[in-house]
């Protein structure tokens, strides 16, 4: 299949080039939502308003034209002239130039927050209504012409109206700009918003659990896939939530797993470094005397200062980490949460370089198994969309767990069981799930919400009841 191509080639009203052209050419064929754009926008000219929106954010200096604007033009142009003129745009600049992503996802909710303000006023004034109709109307006819003559054959006379009709509109948008200039402000505003939150969502999906690692995360990633996850979770209330949640549960394993490795550092001598939580007391006294001030600083920064030096005992070679996660009818309203909860365990996984293998479970189960806690953007938008719904088996799932761990090269597996359901586990299969435990010295954490525990107990090493997962014994399952 062939990229979608924009035809909005000499249409700019800006200083643009032909790598700009060609650049923004490739944004659009990556991005449904341009596309999208195109074919609801309420002016003709739109798709070359929108490559003209993109390199104003993404352009290093962009600037209006110098040279003669066409008649059909000139609504772009009180566009871009409104939107370059604007006292908060190159605040907004900071944050999309040169920047693959954020510039291809304002554009977005620039040319959305756009079509809407357009919209509005055209609800709000008949004439101005009546002209984008008379001008819509020519222009399906040209393109009836085109589909029957070939392209760029249609009526010469009828494209000199359209361009006349633009001309007019051009001068009758400008006025309506000027007259509501702060309106037009507010959703420009409203768009960079919206932008910078898609990016910090985006981030807390993708991150792991080391701090600022969503930046990282994000650059090895495939741009196509960064703007296709970006553009779910800007038109998804649900993968929305799912990120939030997901940036507030990986924070607090970050705090989880950096306790739990303090706590299994020992100190076994000195050494040199620039780790502040390290420092001698004595270097600490240097760097608070006026006359060894200097002196410190010059060796902090070479990492030259003194230290203790601590060893942990990490162990290699782990088995991985199993989430057996209810997913019964009456788990719904906890859906978000769960996931959230679900990529943070995985970027621990990820962190550990520990497979992960989610296993979904009512009265049937699906397994999603990621290797050292490694998840695709596709896959993402498949675990988000996916519930099962139905009633709670818990043996189906703690099989399904054997058999993972089963299949490891490593011992000392986690598993994790959440469930807000009761069921009953026949004797025979307990005796044989808890033969395997000791055997592959795996171990078992039973979150309960809201549930009765007392067949949870029978399979598992701890058990802690929670109301959600935002419950603090929920946190629990950070510091595997």
């Amino acid at each position: 299949m062939e990229p979608a191509k924009t035809k909005s080639g000499d249409q700019s009203v800006l200083n643009t080039d032909a790598f700009d052209k060609r650049r923004f050419n490739e944004i659009y064929s990556m991005s449904q939502s341009l596309q999208k754009l195109k074919v609801e926008g309420e002016l003709p000219t739109f798709e070359p308003l929108l490559a003209d929106i993109w390199a104003s954010l993404y352009k290093m200096k962009p600037e209006l034209s110098e040279d003669d604007i066409p008649d059909d033009l000139q609504v772009n142009k009180s566009f871009m002239e409104k939107i370059m003129n604007d006292d908060s745009f190159e605040s907004y600049r900071k944050f999309t130039r040169l920047d693959d992503l954020s510039s291809a996802i304002g554009t977005v909710k620039f040319g959305e927050k756009t079509n809407e303000w357009l919209a509005e006023q055209k609800d709000r004034d008949e004439d101005l209504q009546n002209k984008i109709q008379e001008i819509q109307a020519m222009q399906r006819q040209l393109q009836k012409q085109e589909h029957q003559n070939g392209a760029g054959n249609g009526s010469k006379e009828l494209q000199e109206d359209i361009k006349d009709a633009m001309s007019d509109l051009g001068g009758q948008l400008h006025q309506t700009l000027q007259n509501n200039s702060h309106s037009f402000s507010e959703a420009m505003s409203q768009a960079m918003q919206e932008t910078k939150q898609t990016k910090d969502s985006l981030k807390s999906l993708l991150g792991g659990t080391s701090a600022g690692s969503g930046d990282a995360e994000l650059k090895k990633v495939p741009l196509r896939d960064q703007i296709s996850l970006a553009e779910k979770i800007a038109s998804n209330k649900q993968m929305k939530e799912i990120a939030d949640w997901a940036g507030r549960f990986k924070q607090i394993a970050r705090k989880k797993q950096k306790s739990k490795h303090s706590d299994s550092m020992e100190r076994s001598g000195v050494t040199l470094g620039n780790d502040i939580e390290r420092l001698l007391p004595m270097e600490l006294g240097l760097y608070t005397h006026p006359i060894t001030k200097n002196d410190f600083l010059r060796r902090f920064v070479e990492g030259q200062t003194m230290q203790y030096e601590q060893k942990g005992h990490e162990v290699l070679g782990k088995g991985p980490i199993v989430l057996c996660l209810d997913q019964s009818g009456s788990m719904h309203k906890l859906d978000t949460q769960s996931k959230g909860f679900t990529l943070a365990l995985m970027s621990i996984a990820r962190k550990q370089k520990r497979d992960f293998c989610l296993i979904l479970f009512s009265t049937r189960t699906k397994i999603f198994k990621y290797e050292s806690g490694k998840i695709k953007s596709s896959d993402m938008i498949n675990l988000a969309q996916t519930f099962l719904g139905g009633g709670t088996d818990f043996a189906l799932p703690l099989d399904r767990a054997m058999n993972v761990i089963n299949e490891s090269r490593f011992k000392q597996a986690d598993v994790v069981f959440v469930t807000d359901g009761e069921d009953r586990v026949k004797d025979s299969f307990l005796e044989v799930f808890n033969k395997k435990k000791k055997e592959k010295e795996f171990n078992v954490l039973s979150l309960t919400i809201g549930s009765n525990t007392r067949t949870v107990k029978q399979f598992s090493d701890k058990v802690v009841q929670v109301k959600d997962f935002d419950d603090a014994g929920s946190f629990t399952a950070f510091e595997i």
